[in-house]
């Protein structure tokens, strides 16, 4: 059985930081573009960043840049979201999904496999 299972969820405040993992199981990921999405109370899910699996880059929303970073342990089939400097509106749900073909990364269309999200609540 395929899975994606995201951990590190939690409540942090204003400022801090936390460091989200999305092991990957059932298959190989080495080759899939990962990416991370986030789902806010009441609003749709919307991209955080992707990891390209050739060598491509990592490229984020706007509403995170300079704060997020994602690194990948191929070897693992592990994804990381490093969030720092969080902020309350950074609430949300978090998901990992990997899809082999990039195209267009920051649609959630496409993406053949996902997680079952990990909550991150940031007080102020």
């Amino acid at each position: 059985q395929v899975q994606l299972q995201e951990s590190g969820g939690g409540l942090v405040q204003a400022g801090g930081s936390l460091r989200l993992s999305c092991a990957g199981s059932g298959r190989t990921f080495s080759n899939y573009n990962m990416g991370w999405f986030r789902q806010a109370p009441g609003k749709e899910r919307e991209f955080v960043g992707v990891h390209i699996w050739n060598g491509r880059g990592t490229f984020y929303a706007d509403s995170v840049k300079g704060r997020f970073t994602i690194s990948r342990d191929t070897g693992k089939d592990t994804l990381y979201l490093q969030m720092n400097s969080l902020k309350p509106e950074d609430t949300a749900v978090y998901y990992c999904a990997a899809k082999r073909y990039a195209g267009v990364y920051w649609s959630q269309q496409g993406y053949e496999y996902w997680g079952q999200g990990t909550q991150v609540t940031v007080s102020t």
